[in-house]
């Protein structure tokens, strides 16, 4: 049996754990205490995660587990990938992480279940980002690049079923990264985005964050 050792935030855990639910193998899912540093330490000499233990073997790096597991048996990830989604998912990482890290910190994910856990994603994660209050009170303006963002996606998506038409490392990534964006309440989302969205969180088995959006 795989054991696959995430937060429950984490995009990169998102994109190890869709592999599991797109191939429909298996697994076993441990959430992390956030401030556990000794724990991944221990598996691969470093706090990072997703960790993916195997036969006592342990691997790191969300697309090294993602290649991995596709290759057990006939690959499903086979489809073309196109470089417009990656200079999308380039031009949303900073306006989106931004807004995302401020509300996770507030989100009710198991990984900040003690205060010591949450304390640690907080303390951490404001070095880069100021402080997340300051982030929290910006109000809908601070949203307006997100949203347009979300425009100049809705023309890249060819399928619901698969950004490009078939299956691709391309939706691993973006489906990470719409993830990450449900957790954020305010953006709109084109009719070819949200029917994406919605199939590839029932193909994959990872439900979004809508519920708890904030």
């Amino acid at each position: 049996m795989y054991k696959l050792f995430v937060y429950d935030h984490c995009p990169f855990c998102i994109k190890a754990r869709m592999i599991f639910g797109l191939r429909h193998i298996p697994f076993d899912l441990v959430i992390l205490q956030n401030n556990d540093e000794a724990t991944p330490k221990r598996m691969i000499g470093q706090k990072m995660v997703p960790i993916l233990e195997e036969n006592d073997h342990f691997m790191g790096e969300s697309m090294d587990i993602v290649a991995h597991i596709d290759g057990q048996g006939a690959p499903l990830l086979t489809g073309p990938t196109n470089p417009a989604i990656s200079d999308w998912l380039k031009r949303s990482n900073s306006s989106l992480y931004r807004q995302f890290l401020p509300r996770a910190a507030c989100a009710p994910f198991p990984e900040f279940s003690t205060t010591a856990g949450r304390a640690y994603f907080v303390r951490t994660k404001e070095r880069s980002t100021g402080a997340f209050s300051d982030i929290l009170s910006e109000g809908a303006a601070a949203l307006e690049p997100l949203n347009a963002l979300l425009q100049d996606l809705a023309p890249l998506v060819q399928s619901a079923e698969a950004v490009n038409g078939h299956l691709s490392t391309d939706d691993i990534h973006l489906f990470a990264q719409l993830h990450s964006l449900s957790l954020i309440a305010g953006l709109t989302y084109p009719a070819a985005v949200e029917a994406y969205r919605q199939t590839m969180s029932k193909r994959c088995g990872i439900s979004l964050l809508d519920d708890i959006a904030i």
